[in-house]
């Protein structure tokens, strides 16, 4: 019988090595899989790559995870930002390497390694520092750089539910990276606030089938204060 529920956090983390390169999900502060990173900060690994759409807010989540030393270097849209100190800190420092990478590059980089794709020409980032070193080429008047896939040894991703098979829906804008993520990586992790049984979650609207996820683990939401008001954590 397949079953991918993972008793803990812990148990679902198990096998992270040295060196590993971690996709993390999450789009500002929509969809973070926070538990899945305060375990990982948990872990006594070193020498990761990870990937995100930014390098972290506040003290919270990635920017822990910086904070603890494991991160050597960092793939991202956004680095820096009002509350990212933590990045700031580290990279003025020389602690941490950055890859700057375009949004929609990024999107489409994870894409490519999910989909089996050697890589793509793309005009963003042409005629900057974004380009030096990488392929250049003209088609059709248009000039384009070669960009390589990201392909990951670990993904984290939050999904709101999924059954035992590691089928996946998401909350509105929680989604963002999750899915292609999930495709590019070698283990993919999910945390979920509900797990359902088989054929609860109909075919139709799955984002994320099963095959792209080998483990999930059930976390309990979290309420947080925005605004003054007590709202649920997505």
């Amino acid at each position: 019988m397949i079953n991918k529920i993972s008793a803990s956090v812990a148990q679902a983390l198990e096998g992270i090595q040295d060196g590993a390169t971690v996709l993390i999900g999450g789009f500002g502060t929509a969809g973070i899989p926070m538990e899945l990173i305060d375990g990982l900060c948990q872990l006594p690994v070193r020498d990761l790559t990870v990937v995100n759409n930014n390098a972290g807010n506040g003290d919270t989540g990635l920017a822990a995870l910086l904070k603890t030393g494991k991160v050597r270097k960092i793939i991202c849209s956004f680095p820096r930002q009002a509350d990212s100190w933590v990045f700031d800190e580290l990279y003025r420092s020389g602690k941490i390497e950055l890859e700057l990478v375009p949004q929609g590059t990024l999107a489409e980089r994870l894409r490519a390694a999910g989909a089996g794709i050697g890589g793509f020409f793309c005009p963003t980032g042409y005629g900057t520092e974004l380009a030096k070193g990488k392929e250049t080429r003209e088609i059709n008047g248009r000039h384009y750089v070669f960009e390589e896939p990201i392909h990951g040894d670990v993904a984290l991703i939050k999904a709101e539910r999924g059954d035992r098979w590691g089928n996946l829906v998401y909350r509105k804008a929680a989604r963002n990276f999750g899915p292609v993520m999930a495709t590019a990586a070698k283990l993919t992790v999910a945390s979920v606030h509900e797990i359902v049984e088989l054929g609860e979650i109909d075919p139709e609207v799955v984002v994320t089938p099963g095959i792209f996820v080998d483990r999930i683990v059930k976390v309990e939401r979290q309420a947080t204060m925005a605004g003054g008001f007590v709202q649920d954590a997505r």
